[in-house]
């Protein structure tokens, strides 16, 4: 799906929960319940589906009046995360980090663009594919100009000729249109952290070995440094 369709969304949907599935390397959309109560709505006073898209295209127009264009953020981002997670990243790809982002998952935690691109880079290191496969997303507007995003999301990894299937769910910051917190919850579980777990030493240690693991992916990664290819 190109960012004209995800604008487009988010001109008639924006404030709602909108669904996405994608299939690398092609994007494409589910129809929203609103979409469809719309269509069926038209379906009584048009006769044919030409003519339901024509009535389609211009309620979308009459909204986009009120678009406010800094709610384009997450689509420009989207395509890059895309590419990240898909180990098709190029160094272009991550600046859609602040540059004092964190980035956080299960297995480690980032502080800062160059331990960021270690953990990404090391992917293609491990596996012999990957990607997300499908999602939904979900913008929580906190202020005008930050915001959360909610990515529920099914990945895909290839081990030694081993197909894994995983359910995530991600959650990003983002202020003035960068990703100051990104952290990916695998099976949609909260990190463990002083706070998330019954025994605070627990998830302290948990968080400890996250920046070891971090600490010892950054070297072997060559500190951040980008392909040469």
């Amino acid at each position: 799906m190109h960012s004209s369709n995800i604008s487009r969304t988010h001109h008639f949907l924006y404030y709602r929960k909108y669904n996405f599935r994608f299939s690398y390397p092609n994007y494409r959309t589910t129809t929203t319940t609103s979409e469809r109560t719309t269509m069926e709505k038209y379906s009584k006073d048009a006769v044919g589906e030409e003519a339901i898209k024509d009535q389609l295209r211009e309620g979308f127009a009459k909204n986009a009046c009120d678009y406010d264009p800094s709610n384009r953020e997450f689509d420009d981002i989207l395509p890059h995360l895309l590419n990240i997670y898909a180990s098709h990243a190029t160094p272009q790809d991550f600046d859609i980090y602040a540059p004092d982002a964190t980035f956080e998952d299960p297995l480690m935690r980032a502080q800062g663009i160059k331990q960021i691109k270690s953990a990404f880079y090391s992917i293609p290191k491990v596996f012999s594919e990957s990607r997300i496969t499908e999602y939904s997303i979900k913008e929580n507007v906190i202020s005008p100009r930050k915001k959360e995003v909610l990515m529920d999301n099914k990945q895909y990894y290839k081990f030694l000729g081993k197909d894994i299937h995983m359910i995530s769910l991600i959650k990003l910051q983002i202020e003035n249109g960068k990703i100051v917190r990104h952290e990916d919850w695998w099976d949609q579980k909260p990190l463990w952290n002083s706070e998330t777990v019954r025994l605070p030493l627990v998830g302290r240690l948990a968080a400890m070995t996250r920046r070891a693991s971090m600490l010892v992916t950054h070297c072997l990664m060559r500190f951040g440094k980008d392909p040469s290819n």
